[in-house]
């Protein structure tokens, strides 16, 4: 054999080894964790597999990827949670198997992208291949980054219409969960309608309304919001009217929206400097360049 097939064995046979070590370090982290509450719950994974055709369809993958990612990635789930639940996914996915879907997504992108490679790259598009399905990998643990961003942006700019709704039904003699009801659906179809009913739910279900809005905070990890929140609990715990405090944080965050624009705006006329010098840059070449070339030309002739 050459020595480059010599080093091709070596470098397979490294690269078997060292995934089979990690993929035994992570099924033994996996056993050495505590399991969590949603791990057995049959009534969870019966509504998601109802719910959702990807996990009927490839349930034992699903399991299986999400074990060794509970031991693999134990300090990112935490994270992969919280933005599920800001992103409005199914509340059922655990963050694991919620990872585990992506990463076989991406696996399945791996023969499509190969297929697309074979006329251009020949040979070495099964290596091209495996960086594609990384890049796809990426890109979609990056969607659900930017859905949970956008939605958390859009909960900002309904709140305060839904808190006034409140104060305005509030005031004109409604209880608390009349006036969340009718909220709730009037915002029915806006992530604020959404994440107030699940509020609702939560009260007539038996908790407290301090529970159901620290549940609120504690699913959508937003400071802003939270602040609101608490705000809200403190003004409750406290004895203050809830009209006067739903129309308080409503002002609060128009004015947190309007800061947040004179901030964009200021931003933004540093980011046109450098596009506005290259365009009078060019705009100075295009006008004296024939000038230029003209007596450079004249000179030499």
């Amino acid at each position: 054999m050459t020595p480059i097939l010599w080093f091709a064995c070596l470098a397979a046979g490294a690269s078997v080894t060292v995934l089979t070590l990690t993929l035994m370090r992570a099924w033994q982290r996996e056993k050495q964790q505590p399991h969590d509450e949603w791990r057995f719950d049959v009534n969870r994974m019966a509504e998601l597999r109802r719910r959702s055709l990807f996990y009927r369809l490839f349930f034992p993958l699903v399991r299986l990827l999400a074990r060794f990612n509970r031991g693999l990635f134990a300090d990112r789930l935490p994270e992969i949670d919280r933005q599920i639940q800001a992103a409005g996914l199914l509340r059922y996915w655990a963050a694991e198997e919620y990872l585990a879907k992506l990463q076989l997504q991406a696996a399945f992108s791996y023969p499509l992208i190969v297929y697309g490679l074979l006329p251009l790259a020949g040979s070495w598009a099964w290596g091209l291949g495996l960086l594609g399905a990384l890049a796809v990998g990426l890109l979609l643990r990056r969607r659900l980054t930017l859905q949970a961003r956008h939605r958390l942006f859009r909960i900002k700019k309904g709140l305060p219409f839904l808190l006034d709704l409140l104060t305005l039904l509030m005031e004109a003699g409604a209880t608390f969960l009349q006036a969340l009801e009718q909220a709730v659906d009037e915002f029915r179809d806006h992530p604020a309608g959404v994440e107030f009913g699940r509020v609702l739910s939560e009260i007539r279900m038996g908790q407290s309304r301090a529970s159901a809005l620290e549940a609120l905070r504690a699913r959508l990890n937003d400071d802003e919001i939270g602040s609101i929140v608490g705000a809200i609990i403190q003004g409750e715990q406290l004895g203050t009217p809830l009209a006067q405090i739903f129309r308080s944080q409503a002002d609060v965050l128009r004015i947190k929206r309007s800061q947040r624009a004179e901030t964009i705006a200021g931003e933004a006329g540093v980011q046109m400097l450098a596009p506005s010098v290259l365009v009078m840059a060019a705009t100075v070449i295009v006008i004296l360049g024939p000038f230029i070339l003209g007596i450079v030309y004249s000179e030499f002739m």
